[in-house]
């Protein structure tokens, strides 16, 4: 028992010693809790005022007119994975232009015009389809 004895007060003479040189390593390293908080809260103030500043140009949508007058894109279609037939309305004109590395055409000019949409197009037309063919099974079965 003397034995477990000596190494208890052993560990417990180190321990306040221990702690005071870890007391002073922290101090003379200027390294606190408070100076760690600081830098957090900073770095969290910088964040908002970066994502405050990116909503605020969303909103009031700084060059959203930039290069766009008289110009809309009416659709596009991917006929490859880096070609594309694309319909822009130029004033009074829809303009087909074929994209292709390297290379932008006009394909075709038109007079401007309203596209109808496609048969069953839209966005329930799917749901639409599907529930009209469950309801006619229902009936025909019954």
């Amino acid at each position: 028992m003397p034995r477990n004895s000596f190494f208890l007060i052993a560990l417990l003479s180190l321990l306040p010693t221990a702690h005071a040189a870890g007391e002073t390593a922290a101090a003379s390293s200027g390294l606190t809790s408070s100076t760690f908080l600081q830098a957090f809260l900073g770095l969290a103030l910088i964040i908002a005022l970066l994502g405050a500043t990116a909503w605020f140009a969303r909103k009031l949508s700084i060059g959203q007119h930039f290069g766009q007058a008289g110009m809309r894109v009416i659709g596009g279609i991917a006929l490859g994975p880096r070609e594309r037939l694309v319909l822009v309305e130029v004033g009074e004109q829809w303009l087909v232009i074929g994209i292709v590395p390297g290379q932008i055409r006009t394909l075709h000019t038109l007079p401007k015009g309203t596209l109808a949409p496609p048969p069953g197009a839209g966005p329930d037309a799917g749901f639409g389809q599907w529930l009209k063919q469950i309801v006619e099974r229902r009936g025909n079965a019954s």
